[in-house]
């Protein structure tokens, strides 16, 4: 199954920072915004989880939750969110399930294998995907104006 604009996104369930299990339809209703990133504490994923951050109120408004996803572990997600006062969840991805379902698996980022490329991914209340960007490098941010456009459609 491919993860393309138009298609039933595939449903996954992780742990957040908390170790507690996260179920993607469980958010049947409500937009959803997952931000695949490639590791916790590098700078482009950082500035990228916090324009999230800072912009909840306005994706509030327009029904999303939010999530990222990373292959970290919950424990190095827990101290992510902490560090930058992340008020949503943080999904760890250990096993590679989810970013082999969306197809953003980085075979090889400077020579760390299989993480995740950084993509974003909007979801409507019935599951279906209304937007998807996968940057070209795991140096670019994803153009958040296309998120908020793709929201404000829904």
């Amino acid at each position: 199954m491919s993860a393309t604009v138009g298609t039933k996104a595939p449903d996954f369930t992780l742990p957040n920072q908390d170790r507690q299990p996260v179920t993607l339809s469980a958010a049947s209703g409500r937009n959803v915004v997952l931000a695949f990133f490639p590791a916790a504490f590098s700078s482009v994923c950082q500035k990228e989880l916090c324009y999230f951050r800072d912009q909840l109120g306005s994706l509030n408004s327009a029904n999303a939750t939010v999530y990222g996803i990373s292959v970290d572990t919950p424990f190095a997600l827990k101290e992510f969110a902490k560090q930058n006062a992340l008020p949503f969840d943080l999904l760890s991805d250990f096993n590679k399930d989810a970013i082999a379902k969306f197809d953003v698996v980085n075979p090889d980022m400077l020579g760390l294998k299989g993480i995740s490329r950084r993509a974003v991914f909007v979801i409507d209340g019935s599951g279906v995907i209304r937007h998807r960007e996968v940057t070209a490098s795991p140096g670019d941010e994803p153009n958040y104006q296309l998120v908020h456009e793709a929201l404000a459609a829904l």
